[in-house]
């Protein structure tokens, strides 16, 4: 009798042990995890990574408080062989059970891409290589690969075109030819018929399109004067009058911080030079915003073959019909720049 209350006492203690063990691994399991002031932490799982390389960035930036319980949970599930790569935005408050999960499924969150005010593919690389996996100098190879860049019809000095600015959701698994390709089907999409039909009524190709849109964007800030700037080279390129545009001389010259060109700058010997070349230069000389490129397809029609930035230095530009009148804002111009020093 008395064994079997020793027995009976034993079990009982042994059962309470238990059940305390099991509502403790339950609440540690599926109760609230770690709370974050700022409301979410980024783990950022790198490809080719380990189940224990993951554990340490999860303690490293707080997801993680208990390391055995996370475990545990984690074989039990079999999360340790399926490791996926990828960009997980961890909630506030998230329990480990939701967060194996979240993990196990590779359920990743994506990134938002904003680029405008691009003025080369190495700085566009630069941009992405800000939020995916791949760095810039993988990009840079894939944009300037030659198979490539055939591929997609375009040529080295145009391939700039295909990259439409504006804000994208990626991956952060992205690869560099991911990359690449969604760019071009997004290109693909901008170019509707509608807007094919405009480049054709203007007598241009849509990279003749952006190689123009890029000048007039590099020409002006404002897109209200856009259309009438491109009015303007569209009436030069009509009657085969050299476009004269100071933006292509500072691309040649790569100077893009001038303020003014000196006599001397136009004879600098390069393609892009419209002083000296007749017709658009070989490629854009940016990447032209969507605004710039619809500037180019809705240009005004007018009668305006010149131009030259206000003596208000507003921003705006003064238009003429004759270069005697052109001559005369251009010396309004150049006054206002001795008047306020500005010499280069």
């Amino acid at each position: 009798m008395k064994r079997w209350r020793i027995f009976l006492l034993v079990s009982v203690v042994l059962l309470a042990v238990g059940g305390f063990f099991a509502w403790r691994m339950y609440t540690t399991a599926f109760g609230p995890g770690p709370r974050f002031d700022d409301g979410a932490r980024i783990l950022l799982i790198p490809k080719g990574s380990t189940f224990d390389q993951v554990v340490e960035s999860l303690k490293a930036e707080g997801s993680v408080t208990d390391e055995k319980a996370f475990r545990l949970l984690a074989e039990r599930k079999k999360y340790p062989r399926r490791v996926k790569p990828g960009r997980y935005r961890i909630e506030s408050g998230t329990s480990l059970n939701e967060l194996i999960n979240k993990l196990r499924s590779g359920d990743q969150d994506p990134v938002r891409i904003t680029f405008t005010n691009i003025k080369t593919l190495h700085q566009l690389a630069g941009q992405v290589a800000k939020y995916i996996e791949a760095d810039s100098t993988e990009l840079i190879q894939v944009m300037h690969d030659p198979a490539t860049v055939d591929r997609l019809g375009f040529r080295s000095e145009t391939m700039i075109s295909v990259f439409i600015p504006n804000t994208y959701e990626f991956w952060w698994t992205t690869t560099p030819e991911e990359f690449l390709e969604r760019m071009a089907k997004e290109y693909k999409r901008f170019w509707t018929d509608a807007r094919k039909a405009k480049a054709k009524s203007i007598n241009l190709s849509q990279t003749e399109v952006a190689t123009l849109a890029s000048i007039v964007q590099a020409e002006t800030a404002k897109p209200d004067e856009a259309p009438i700037i491109a009015g303007v080279y569209l009436n030069r390129l009509r009657i085969g009058m050299p476009l004269q545009a100071d933006p292509t001389l500072k691309f040649a010259l790569g100077m893009d911080s001038l303020t003014r060109i000196l006599t001397e700058d136009l004879q600098v010997a390069s393609p892009y030079n419209t002083y000296t070349h007749a017709g658009l230069p070989p490629g854009p000389i940016n990447m032209p915003e969507p605004r710039y490129i619809d500037a180019v397809l809705n240009a005004q029609k007018n009668d305006y073959l010149y131009f030259c930035a206000r003596e208000t230095l507003d921003g705006y530009s003064n238009f003429a019909r004759s270069y005697e009148q052109h001559l005369v804002n251009a010396r309004r111009y150049q006054r206002a720049l001795n008047e306020r020093g500005i010499y280069r």
